[in-house]
């Protein structure tokens, strides 16, 4: 058998050593740098002000519930009303709100909530201190000096995509912010898209969707750095989750590597 001649054997050579270098340039660009989970990036390091986000008052609609209570100074007549809200204030602040829901009056389909003596109000698109001023309106000739509290008792947002802990959460707090959500969820995972969060939101009947960056600073005075009631939040994996880091074969790139160098020395 004829012997392979040096351009043979280099061309061999050649050709066993593209595919680990192959290999190891797509390691390199699968790997997931400290850039990528970076928030609030800014050239300037020192404090920089931004203008607060304006949050707009929350607008009630069909199916929403709301917790009423109405007391005053003539106790007895104040009983009148205690419905499924009224009794149970004491236990509100520590009862979650799938129970706070079953003390709550909801409104229905037609944007009617339907109250005790007072009857029914129809309450869309009214705000949580119109609702409040309606109800004033509608008792000042009832009882003295009314005391009203209403509040709203589905407060839910969905997390999904690439956090830790995916899921439905509630929430009690009239402002809560894009990262407050995030951080519900226990927080993006080190393969979500921090450059790519999908917000999804209902508004006037039809549903929207904005891409939000939570690398910009500039996010923190975006209309949309605050969440509203039954908002989505999805995070996008990244483009380089092609391997998991938990998944990647590192035994096999090795070995291939280790045999490649060792058959280039005994050609050599």
């Amino acid at each position: 058998m004829k012997p392979k001649s040096d351009s043979t054997l280099f061309y061999y050579c050649s050709k066993s050593a593209v595919i680990p270098a192959l290999i190891l340039v797509f390691l390199v660009q699968s790997c997931v740098t400290q850039r990528d989970l970076e928030y609030l990036r800014d050239k300037n390091k020192t404090i920089k002000p931004f203008v607060e986000a304006q949050v707009p008052d929350y607008k009630l609609k069909p199916s929403d519930e709301l917790f009423i209570q109405v007391t005053s100074l003539d106790d007895a007549a104040a009983n009148i009303f205690a419905g499924p809200g009224s009794q149970q204030t004491n236990y509100m602040g520590s009862m979650d709100p799938y129970g706070a829901s079953l003390i709550s009056y909801s409104i229905d389909k037609d944007g009617f909530v339907h109250l005790p003596v007072i009857g029914s109000l129809s309450v869309k698109d009214k705000t949580l201190s119109q609702v409040v001023d309606m109800l004033k309106e509608s008792l000042k000739n009832i009882l003295s000096q009314p005391i009203i509290t209403v509040k709203l008792v589905n407060r839910y947002i969905s997390v999904l995509g690439e956090v830790q802990n995916p899921g439905h959460f509630a929430y009690s707090q009239d402002k809560l912010s894009v990262y407050d959500a995030i951080g519900l969820a226990g927080d993006i995972t080190v393969f979500g898209n921090r450059k790519e969060v999908i917000l999804t939101r209902n508004e006037n009947g039809k549903n929207i969707r904005i891409n939000i960056n939570l690398t910009k600073s500039e996010i923190l005075s975006s209309e949309y750095y605050y969440i509203r009631p039954n908002d989505i939040v999805y995070v996008k994996p990244l483009r380089k989750r092609f391997w998991g880091m938990d998944e990647f074969p590192y035994m096999v790139v090795l070995s291939t590597v280790t045999t490649a160098l060792l058959i280039y020395s005994v050609i050599q």
